[in-house]
Formats: structure tokens, C-alpha cells, sequence
């Protein structure tokens, strides 16, 4: 079974602009096929969004997990998670 994975970013804290959010999200290692990360500051792509492009690319199990940006550069992944569908 494929498994999408859904970084959400919260807090007030934001990255630096030299920063990428995907490139920290990345960083992560976090086991999956595809990961996609997503903020609050970014209207454009949501978690619904998100979702969405996970599901046509044909993830089974998706999972929804928060972050925190530390120190204006990296993501923390807050241990907090949540299955969306699978």
C-alpha cells in the first residue's frame, strides 16, 4: 500500500526565505512515498489541497502530520498525527 504523508506547519515562527519548506520538510526522514508539506501562510496549496494530490498519485494511506519551525530554518515534527484515509 502507498503512503502519502502531509507535513502541516504551525505556529507563528516562520522559516527563513533562504529556507524551503520542502526541502526542510525533506530533511525529516520521514518514511513514506511522497510527502507534502503545507502551511498556513500558503493560500494556495492546503491541507485539502494536499489531500487531493495525494490521492490521484494512488496513496492508500495518508497521514497528517504537525510541525514546528525551530530556529527560522528547520521543521520539528511535534509527534502529533492523524490518519486521513487507509
Amino acid at each position: 500500500m502507498k503512503t502519502g504523508v502531509i507535513v502541516y506547519v504551525a505556529g507563528k515562527e516562520g522559516l527563513n526565505y533562504e529556507a524551503d519548506l520542502e526541502e526542510a520538510g525533506k530533511r525529516l526522514n520521514i518514511e513514506a512515498d511522497r510527502i507534502e508539506v503545507v502551511s498556513s501562510m500558503d493560500e494556495n496549496f492546503d491541507l485539502m489541497h494536499a489531500w487531493w494530490f495525494l490521492t490521484i498519485k494512488g496513496m492508500k494511506k495518508i497521514v497528517c502530520m504537525t510541525a514546528e519551525v525551530v530556529n527560522h530554518s528547520q521543521l520539528e515534527l511535534t509527534g502529533r498525527e492523524m490518519r486521513l484515509c487507509g
